[in-house]
């Protein structure tokens, strides 16, 4: 079963941003919107380059935030960029979109 949130890094999140936790989180979700269409427009364009800097850029964030399997979904894109592929990033594109429902979903509870 996937994790969609590490709730024990969420704690520690919310531990030390105190009153600025759903501050993070709002802009955890604001910026991954534009992520997901630079993963998009990458993937349309067949841009490998731009498709493995967006991967890793959400990569990053989604690790940052607790999301772990949103963070291995975009490591296996960015590692499909960095080897100059691009179509095989499709299927894992859907997957990225739907586990970032999840993610969103469960998030806006703790807003």
């Amino acid at each position: 079963m996937a994790v969609h949130l590490d709730m024990d890094a969420l704690q520690e999140l919310r531990e030390v941003m105190e009153d600025e936790f759903g501050t993070l989180i709002a802009t955890y979700l604001d910026d991954s919107v534009v992520r997901l269409e630079s993963l998009k427009e990458a993937l349309e364009t067949h841009d490998a380059d731009a498709l493995r800097k967006a991967a890793h850029s959400f990569k990053g964030s989604c690790g940052n935030i607790g999301a772990p399997t949103l963070e291995d979904l975009c490591r296996q894109v960015e590692d499909i960029g960095r080897d100059g592929g691009v179509d095989e990033a499709g299927p894992l594109m859907d997957l990225i979109v739907s586990e970032y429902q999840e993610v969103k979903v469960m998030m806006e509870k703790m807003l």
